[in-house]
């Protein structure tokens, strides 16, 4: 990801004590990644619909909140592909992951550990960037049975912290963006500090 910094920028805080970087929303289909940046960045930047596959670009939404600016990348979601453009599509979302400094890895809590969820748990090591595990409309789901799913899929790949989160209503969503903020690397803001998107106002 090679976005253009504003170079020479006197805006926010100085840069010695700023903290910038690229955050990865990966998952299955209709796992609820749109809607969790959408919450994260205060704005709908990202497409959200039942329809699965809406997300067929990678899209960044900015949140800049006290010293730290947080881009989010909404990938498409990861499935196993049946044809050329779901391949694409998939090959896109790891791509996502791999340029980013941290990676969240959302779950439907009401679908479960699917096969879909299964396979991409299956290849998270590959990826070298620090992850999260952000299990999804827990509202739907009770509370062993959430329990019982995140050890499940602590066992199947590596992962620094587990949050359970409703990205509608934003419970447990405070707890994420300060976990994100504090450990994104020092840096100089990447974006101004008014802009949360890169995609022209026309497409938002």
């Amino acid at each position: 990801m090679n976005p253009q910094p504003e170079t020479g920028s006197e805006t926010g805080p100085a840069a010695a004590q700023t903290r910038a970087g690229f955050v990865a929303l990966i998952g299955a289909p209709n796992a609820g990644k749109s809607t969790l940046m959408n919450q994260l960045v205060g704005a709908k930047v990202s497409i959200v619909t039942h329809k699965v596959q809406t997300t067929r670009a990678i899209i960044r939404g900015i949140a800049t909140r006290d010293a730290t600016q947080i881009i989010f990348v909404d990938t498409p979601g990861i499935f196993r592909p049946r044809r050329r453009l779901d391949e694409a599509m998939v090959t896109t979302a790891w791509g996502g992951a791999k340029d980013a400094d941290l990676v969240l890895y959302l779950v439907d809590a009401s679908r479960g550990l699917s096969d879909d969820v299964k396979d991409i748990l299956a290849s998270l090591d590959a990826i070298p960037h620090r992850k999260a595990l952000v299990i999804n409309k827990i509202d739907a789901v009770r509370r062993d049975t959430l329990l019982e799913m995140a050890a499940k899929a602590n066992e199947l790949a590596k992962f620094e912290q587990t949050f359970m989160i409703s990205a509608l209503n934003g419970d447990g969503c405070d707890q994420l963006s300060n976990w994100l903020a504090a450990n994104l690397p020092l840096s100089p803001w990447l974006y101004p500090e008014d802009e949360i998107s890169d995609l022209p106002m026309r497409q938002l």
